[in-house]
């Protein structure tokens, strides 16, 4: 290539643009953002709509199933799942992976407010969110303190939630274990017999006299005045002063009959940290900032405000993401750092010092071109960009190496230093860009990897490509201008090898090159022999592996930091109680300890968006332990979980499980499977049939459903005759039954003090709100003041906890973790098994989803990257050699590889991973023909110059 003696007559101009690559990819360096995992886009939004009080089946007819009608003619949706609970129903939107998330939001908003004419007025405004792997996080700060006062810690976690999302790189701070506001109108029922007023009057007293009327303008042609009436509640007094009935000359107000309060609504649920309640801020970071940078400045304006807390006040961080995160970016540049020093090593003892460091040199500089392209592309230098860096150490300077060796042995034989690396990259140019061309060949499909999974690797082949770019370029083009300078031409007479090598007199090579030129020798002597033996190994290996390999799984596990304990339980429990029973088994976990911190949940409800169709019906609480540092224990993270569970297992009404924090892609536990069909009764029959088989195998845990949790409810009916004989009506018995529940709402006010507004509600005192009071209610008739009991009836009935729904169908969800040693496929096989004979009922549609869906969709997807990848990689070598013969001959090279890579899964006892197993191959199979191509293309050559 001419190009080469143009690039050294400007020799200058090249070094110049090497130290400006050199630097720029320092200062690349030292500014990309760091995280531990890919900050993968999740195609979820979800859409919630509260409605205080309403029956998981209401939540599925009034709210959930007009909002889908809506929500299902979006562009783009792939699936519709809904969660109908108690007060609320949820409705989750995936979307195709390439979908254009702000375009999506917009889309649902709008299909949101079309739905919401058809859904009840007394509905809550509904939320739309999108979910992020962005939002699971980053740390968790503890605000509490065991006589420190709720109203002291909501305050100083408000006050404390304001100065974090002032940081840049905080998204937002979410808080936790801080119970809402209230303004509580507690009513003396004697008084209110004593004046004679009713549960209407009252009521509607209160709402009446909070409202703002903007009464308009008087325009009198010498001016316009606008007209208003301030009616709105602003303080206690405003609340107390409200008349509710006039009788003569005095007025009853609302300070007569009832007892006002600054309060919090009921708890639904508590927070923990570390053993002790408390409330906690929840941080999660902006997509495309550092996580360490995040961290660390949330601490400092943690520790500037703590300064000024009452002493009685603790401050505590729990599962903090950063030390994990740098861990393991050391541990992988350490491994990087070794695998420099090795190559470097081998390579010097291979050339010599001089071409060793020079082809050494590559290896920084294609890091830091890469970390140049990674940062432009707005990429955050993650555990996935480092692992495609130390993948790509292996070949950066194979083109290197065959340059500068060729050149130097040029130069033995009396040329120029500058003749020499002419010479070499003119002859080696196009081995050493088919070679680099296969390599990015094998890595081009991997960019088209669909879904999350497609989303969280795609890190991988964009990082290869980068760095094999910057080291083609150093081999082409900075390598030879740099050897023509720094090397020496060489006086000394070339030594015995390299003189017969040139004469073609390889029965008189000595040493290790010698050793090879017997056995190459041998084997072409004897190829047809050698070519059976490889078939005969390469067949053996196969069949091996068929026997004795270890099968497969969809992510490579490794030693955790950080782990889990859901929670469950059955039964009509207060948030106290579940709160006590969850605490029994915080006791347990901190019995065992090997944890740095304990973040504990407790409350039963809720729906996640994530795989599996959200947390099980009967759980009450979630754990989230952050693991003591590996290096001060005795046992590694997987003993730790073992005797968590083991600690665990066995608490009398309750079923506490551990919760692994996955590795990779989000997909829930390892065997999901979902039943889908429209009678409740029979769906939730054969789920837990399921269930129960699930138990029986072997090496299967954590089993959980989501089938309704039996329970109690308490159905108030109404005679409505009888009530429209005595002038009552529903309205007035609905309220009348409020009074003693949650309280009747009758407005919101916004004090100073507080950001958000306030409710009132007017309910009675403690000692009214129970069932059976519920018969002594009076209402006020035509005839007076009747007891409730005349025309209404109570009854229990089973209590339907919840309702899942996933494209407009009723779905259950069955789900379990494989045992330590247990493969997840070998559970689903078993489970196939089963249904051929277990004979369910043929209205359900039972269908295999979490990570055997994802393993089996990413194994297919590997399949097809394979394909393409050898036919790209042919198709180079064709038009590189002009010989199918050649091509095939190279690529022969990837089914040994293979073969090896399944030996190794042999031998190591280590199970084949979709993911990191299946990208390997796919990713070998481009390297390991690097060899071969410079092999043959030296052969054609040397046959060409001496023929």
């Amino acid at each position: 290539m001419n190009y080469v003696g143009a690039l050294m007559s400007r020799s200058r101009t090249v070094l110049s643009v090497l130290v400006v690559i050199l630097l720029a990819g320092f200062v690349s360096y030292n500014n990309i953002p760091l995280e531990s995992n890919p900050d993968v886009t999740v195609p979820v939004i979800v859409v919630t709509v509260p409605h205080e009080g309403i029956s998981p089946e209401d939540a599925e007819r009034l709210l959930a199933r007009p909002m889908e009608l809506e929500l299902k003619t979006i562009e783009g949706v792939d699936e519709i799942n809904s969660y109908a609970g108690e007060g609320s129903a949820t409705i989750v939107l995936r979307f195709d992976y390439s979908f254009d998330s702000d375009q999506a939001l917009l889309d649902v908003r709008e299909a949101v407010d079309k739905a919401k004419v058809k859904i009840p007025s007394t509905a809550e405004e509904p939320i739309v969110n999108e979910i992020a792997a962005a939002d699971f996080p980053i740390i968790t700060v503890s605000l509490g303190g065991a006589s420190v006062p709720d109203r002291v810690l909501s305050r100083l976690a408000k006050d404390l939630r304001d100065k974090i999302e002032s940081v840049p790189e905080v998204l937002e701070a979410n808080i936790n274990g801080s119970r809402e506001e209230l303004l509580e109108a507690v009513v003396d029922p004697a008084q209110l017999e004593i004046y004679g007023i009713t549960n209407d009057e009252l009521i509607n007293a209160v709402s009446r006299n909070n409202r703002l009327i903007a009464a308009g303008a008087v325009d009198n042609g010498k001016g316009s005045f606008s007209v208003k009436i301030p009616g709105l509640i602003e303080n206690g007094e405003d609340v107390l002063s409200i008349p509710i009935k006039a009788t003569g000359d005095s007025v009853v107000q609302l300070r007569d009959v009832t007892t006002l309060r600054r309060t919090f609504k009921d708890a639904l649920g508590y927070t923990r940290a570390n053993g002790s309640p408390a409330v906690v801020l929840e941080i999660s970071k902006r997509k495309g900032t550092s996580l360490i940078t995040a961290v660390d400045k949330v601490k400092e304006v943690v520790e500037r405000e703590k300064r000024n807390y009452p002493p009685l006040v603790e401050v505590s961080y729990l599962a903090d993401q950063a030390p994990d995160t740098l861990d393991q970016i050391k541990t992988l540049q350490g491994n990087i750092s070794t695998a420099m020093f090795l190559v470097l090593t081998v390579v010097v003892a291979a050339v010599g010092v001089r071409s060793g460091l020079l082809v050494a040199l590559g290896i920084p500089f294609s890091f830091l071109f890469a970390f140049i392209v990674v940062s432009a592309l707005g990429y955050t230098y993650n555990f996935m960009v480092m692992f495609g860096m130390l993948l790509g150490l292996g070949m950066l300077i194979d083109g290197a190496i065959v340059v500068v060796e060729l050149a130097d042995r040029t130069m033995e034989e009396g040329k120029s230093p500058k003749e020499a690396y002419i010479y070499a990259t003119r002859r080696m140019f196009w081995p050493v860009l088919a070679s680099t061309g296969t390599t990015l060949a094998a890595f081009l499909p991997l960019m088209f990897w669909p879904g999350v999974t497609g989303g969280f690797m795609k890190y991988l082949p964009v990082t290869v490509f980068a760095v094999l770019f910057g080291s083609l370029a150093y081999a082409l083009v900075f390598a030879p201008v740099l050897g023509s300078l720094i090397s020496k031409p060489v006086v000394d007479k070339p030594n015995a090898n390299a003189i017969a090598l040139e004469a073609g007199r390889y029965e008189d090579l000595r040493g290790v090159l010698g050793l090879y030129y017997r056995v190459l020798n041998f084997t072409t002597r004897h190829a047809f022999i050698v070519i059976g033996v490889t078939l005969a190994v390469l067949f053996g290996i196969i069949e091996v592996y068929s026997k004795a390999g270890n099968g497969s799984q969809f992510f490579t596990e490794v030693d955790p930091t950080f782990t889990g304990v859901n929670v469950a339980a059955k039964g009509n429990y207060s948030a106290a109680e579940l709160r006590d029973i969850v605490v029994d088994v915080e006791d347990k976990i901190r019995g065992v300890e090997n944890y740095k911190s304990l973040y504990t949940r407790s409350g039963a409800g809720g729906v996640s968006a994530g795989p599996g169709g959200g947390r099980s019906a009967d759980q009450i609480g979630s754990m989230f332990i952050e693991l003591s540092d590996r290096r001060s224990r005795d046992m590694n993270g997987w003993e730790v979980e073992a005797a968590y569970r083991e600690a665990i297992s066995d608490i009398p009404g309750v079923r506490a499980e551990m919760r692994k924090v996955e590795q990779g892609p989000p997909v829930g536990k390892d065997i999901q499977i979902q039943l889908a069909g429209d009678d409740l009764d029979i769906l939730a029959k054969e789920t837990r049939r399921l269930s129960e088989f699930l138990k029986t195998l072997e090496g299967v845990q954590d089993v959980d459903d989501t089938a309704p949790v039996p329970g109690i409810e308490w159905e108030i009916s109404l005679d409505r005759g009888k009530a429209a004989m005595m002038g009552a009506d529903i309205t007035s018995v609905g309220a009348a039954i409020q009074l003693v529940t949650n309280g009747v709402l009758v407005g919101k006010y916004r004090p100073d003090d507080v950001d958000d507004e306030v409710d009132i509600r007017v309910r009675y005192p403690e000692e009214f709100r129970t069932i059976t009071r519920l018969d002594e209610l009076r209402i006020a008739t035509k005839d007076g003041q009747a007891p409730l009991s005349s025309f209404v009836t109570r009854e229990p009935k089973p209590k339907l906890s919840s309702i899942f729904r996933q494209d407009g169908q009723r779905i259950m969800y069955v789900r379990a973790n494989a045992g330590s040693g247990v493969l997840p496929e070998e559970i689903v096989r078993q489970v196939e098994e089963w249904l051929k004979t277990a004979e369910l009922d043929r209205s359900l549609k039972v269908i295999f989803k979490g990570a055997n869906e994802e393993q089996n969709d990413s194994m297919a997807f590997i399949g097809v990257a394979f394909s393409l990848a050898l036919a790209l990689m042919g198709i180079l070598l064709v038009t590189q050699f002009n010989s199918f013969y050649q091509a095939g001959l190279i690529l022969s090279a990837v089914i040994m590889s293979t073969c090896g890579v399944l030996l190794g899964l042999v031998v190591l006892g280590q199970p084949f991973s979709a993911i990191m197993t299946g990208v390997g191959i796919v990713a070998l199979a481009g390297i390991i023909v690097n060899n071969n191509i410079v092999l043959c293309a030296s052969r054609i050559l040397t046959g060409r110059l001496k023929g």
